[in-house]
């Protein structure tokens, strides 16, 4: 996605799921940032890996995975037409989704904003309530609190 050093400031990595306040994180970078030249996003699913023992055969779980799959790719494109439709270049508007094993999804969504040195994470707030998010943790939070490097936007 980034050709040199150069272009790493105006590259937006937004990590995404099917949640409300994804399509607002989406919508909220479309609308700020829309009609800005250079700016390139990527729109990020991370499909955690499923646990070995999950399904009872290989053949079930490459069916969960396909089915999902086909899921996140309509979410995706959907989430990439919001941006188009905002004023977005369709060329600076890409999509990715990768299988990972996550320990969390916030060190998934990290990793791979290491590896593709993007300047800028937007995610949506999970909307865990202080204690939810004080027992389970927050994907936002955990990115917050371990991002270096990167500028980090949770929208709520």
């Amino acid at each position: 996605m980034i050709n040199n050093e150069a272009d790493v400031n105006k590259n937006i990595l937004i990590a995404v799921d099917e949640s409300e306040n994804a399509r607002r994180a989406v919508s909220y970078v479309g609308q700020l940032l829309a009609g800005t030249k250079d700016f390139k996003v990527l729109i990020l699913h991370v499909i955690r890996q499923p646990e070995e023992d999950y399904f009872p055969t290989s053949a079930e779980k490459d069916k969960w995975l396909g089915q999902y799959k086909l899921k996140v790719d309509a979410m995706l494109k959907n989430y990439r037409d919001i941006l188009i439709g905002e004023g977005f270049e369709p060329e600076d508007v890409s999509v990715r989704s990768t299988l990972r094993y996550c320990p969390s999804l916030a060190e998934c969504i990290l990793a791979e904003r290491n590896q593709t040195k993007c300047s800028t994470i937007v995610v949506g707030r999970q909307g865990l309530s202080r204690s939810e998010e004080f027992l389970f943790g927050s994907v936002s939070s955990k990115i917050v609190n371990h991002a270096r490097n990167c500028t980090v936007w949770v929208v709520e």
